[in-house]
């Protein structure tokens, strides 16, 4: 029984064949892509349940195809890049992508990342306690069982995994969490996974729900603890 369909976007022929043998030997159904055209035309036909995406590829770079899935699509994207700058994978984190890996990276890791991911996008972040309603904070509702959120009457446009995140923590207001439980609990990581990845996510959040970013009053910071969200 498949575990799930991945489209692999990757123009190295050996790393793609690699990815793939290994993905399907993990029981996935694969897509395979070299370019973007290819991988904009896999994606919209084929439906995926995850994407592999490389950062850089020829003609459209993996920022650009992420931009434009992330418009279309609620996939989760995971990001591959050769790049070890940290502006790299940030701005590949606020395009849209859920998580990212450098090359070289082990397999087993990817392999455990990518089925933490399909898990957490086949489950929907529940409350301890059921919620008789959307979650109001300060002018913020987080209305989960509709996945949508809303600051004073507006809609804010979150990717997946910010909502995921979001949602999490209003129903767990004023409680704080460290980076590595948002991981585990958020991501579905026990071990893997960059803290880095948390500190974009919270940042972008706080974007979209804050009135002034710089010095957040909704989402905050708990120095030398985590983060949480103010009840």
């Amino acid at each position: 029984m498949s575990s799930g369909k991945i489209l692999v976007v990757e123009d190295d022929p050996n790393l793609l064949s690699t990815l793939e043998y290994n993905l399907r030997r993990d029981g996935h159904d694969v897509l395979t892509a070299a370019d973007g055209a290819q991988a904009l035309e896999s994606a919209r036909r084929g439906k995926p349940d995850l994407i592999i995406l490389d950062l850089m590829l020829p003609g459209m770079s993996g920022y650009d195809i992420c931009r434009i899935l992330r418009q279309e699509m609620t996939v989760p994207i995971l990001m591959l890049t050769a790049k070890d700058q940290e502006i790299d994978k940030v701005v590949g984190l606020e395009v849209g992508a859920d998580d990212y890996m450098t090359k070289p990276f082990s397999m087993r890791e990817l392999l455990a990342r990518l089925r933490a991911m399909l898990r957490r996008a086949r489950m929907t972040v529940t409350a301890p306690v059921e919620s008789a309603g959307p979650v109001r904070i300060d002018g913020l509702e987080i209305d989960i069982a509709r996945h949508r959120a809303s600051l004073r009457g507006s809609t804010i446009e979150l990717t997946p995994k910010e909502f995921d995140l979001l949602a999490f923590l209003a129903t767990n207001k004023g409680y704080v969490f460290s980076r590595e439980h948002l991981l585990e609990k958020v991501w579905g990581y026990d071990y893997f996974g960059d803290t880095r990845t948390v500190d974009v996510h919270i940042r972008w959040l706080r974007r979209k729900i804050e009135d002034d970013p710089a010095r957040p009053a909704r989402l905050v910071t708990v120095r030398g603890v985590g983060y949480k969200l103010e009840g």
